[in-house]
């Protein structure tokens, strides 16, 4: 007869993916001529549960490289820029999102500048970033487990012996005889 049991253990109950972009502003040391170059540096980030969804909570530190006095000098501003992103992650089989859920966050594409303008003397960013949440948590399992009897044929000597008996001891003898 089969019985089942229970096994708790942890698993993903919900995950989801995040495409966003942003504007962000930025001020430089002397008035820019030409955006020469932009990258980002130090993406760092974290997940929190925020009363039933998720919170991403994230900072860059973006560095441009321009021109200024008529592009016959050169400089580098560095800012660093906090934000935040709310997921809505759907749990599966009716899950909750609780302080004991482990929240994995992942950068799927990390922050990229799509495009840098000069404006009014100030660098205008859209910046465009990819996250991916899961959510961990208790889950049960339900398998199948045997009765304690033993699946193996206990063989008793008797019957060994009953076999032993049976063999013809001539074989090889009575071959020979009859070619």
């Amino acid at each position: 007869m089969t019985n089942f049991r229970e096994i708790v253990t942890k698993a993903v109950i919900g995950k989801a993916k995040k495409t966003s972009g942003n504007k962000f502003m930025m001020e430089t040391s002397e008035k820019p001529n030409t955006i020469l170059g932009c990258w980002i540096i130090n993406h760092a980030f974290k997940g929190s549960n925020n009363m039933g969804s998720v919170l991403v909570d994230g900072a860059f530190d973006v560095n441009v490289w321009y021109s200024y006095d008529n592009d016959t000098k050169t400089s580098v501003s560095t800012k660093r820029f906090n934000y935040t992103d709310k997921m809505n992650i759907p749990l599966k089989n009716d899950m909750v999102l609780n302080d004991n859920s482990e929240i994995i966050v992942r950068s799927l594409k990390q922050p990229t500048v799509t495009n840098v303008e000069i404006k009014d003397g100030l660098v205008e960013l859209n910046i465009e970033k990819e996250l991916g949440v899961e959510v961990v948590g208790n889950t049960m399992v339900k398998v199948p487990v045997e009765d304690d009897e033993d699946d193996y044929i206990e063989l008793l000597d008797d019957d060994l012996e009953k076999e032993i008996d049976d063999v013809n001891e001539n074989y090889l003898e009575t071959e020979e005889v009859e070619k």
